[in-house]
């Protein structure tokens, strides 16, 4: 529109006379050739034109809010997150408190002495080994020279050794364990027997290792004399501390 106006403009001037061209145009005139121009019917005249387009501005300025909105899931998983990992390290320790207690505790039993006299569960077996009470004939001495005299010389042997530890652990609360070895055996009896006992075991001892290891039998004189001696030195009950004492001082005189 201005470029129309400018062009009418310029006509206007062409076509004044000469004379008037070469005279300077004041700015009422020209104002005036400007108004005669826009009152002419013949010109279109202004016209409004709309156009679309995408405000930038605008989105700008709601895009971080939107940004805002969709970071919100992840702070709230982040929050749930630390919040479940806090209760998991409290949960761990309170499993460890209570680990620690009970290992506290069975420490200071161990301290004290161990378990209490009559709680602790006796072995049934010593290896493959049975020396339950109810399994042994009540003379295991007799039995056994029986045992050795009709030939069976192995199970003879090893009815004196079942029934040694079974005297051992039931009698005289010698600590043997299901895995003891007869060294260990042999081992946690001195703590309890007197010495002539403690001879007795390890004389028995030998005997079954040397037919059970070693391949050969003792004599039989040997055997029979285990036999003779096994309920004199392990007796099925222990002989009071009185009757110990008793015994040792005739023996010493």
């Amino acid at each position: 529109m201005r470029v129309l106006v400018a062009l009418l403009l310029a006509w206007c001037v062409v076509s004044l006379p000469v004379a008037a061209a070469e005279t300077p145009l004041t700015r009422e005139q020209v104002k005036a050739a400007a108004d005669k121009v826009r009152a002419d019917p013949n010109m279109p005249g202004t016209r409004t034109e709309k156009k679309l387009r995408f405000k930038e501005r605008d989105d700008e300025e709601e895009e971080p809010e939107h940004k805002a909105d969709s970071l919100g899931w992840l702070r709230d998983f982040v929050r749930a997150v630390a919040e479940g990992a806090r209760w998991l390290i409290w949960g761990l320790a309170a499993l460890a408190l209570a680990w620690l207690v009970v290992r506290l505790h069975r420490w200071v039993r161990v301290r004290a002495g161990g378990t209490r006299p009559g709680k602790a569960q006796l072995p049934s077996h010593v290896g493959s080994l049975d020396i339950r009470p109810e399994s042994l004939p009540d003379d295991i001495g007799n039995a056994a020279a029986a045992l050795w005299q009709r030939g069976q010389h192995r199970p003879a042997l090893s009815l004196l050794y079942r029934g040694a530890l079974s005297r051992l652990v039931h009698a005289h609360a010698v600590p043997v364990r299901a895995a003891s070895t007869e060294g260990e055996c042999v081992a946690l009896a001195a703590t309890r027997l007197s010495p002539q006992a403690q001879a007795f075991f390890v004389r028995l001892v030998e005997a079954w290792q040397l037919a059970a290891y070693g391949g050969r039998l003792p004599s039989t004189a040997q055997v029979l004399a285990l036999c003779g001696e096994f309920d004199a030195q392990l007796p099925a009950r222990p002989a009071v501390a009185g009757q110990d004492d008793g015994l040792m001082k005739g023996a010493a005189a």
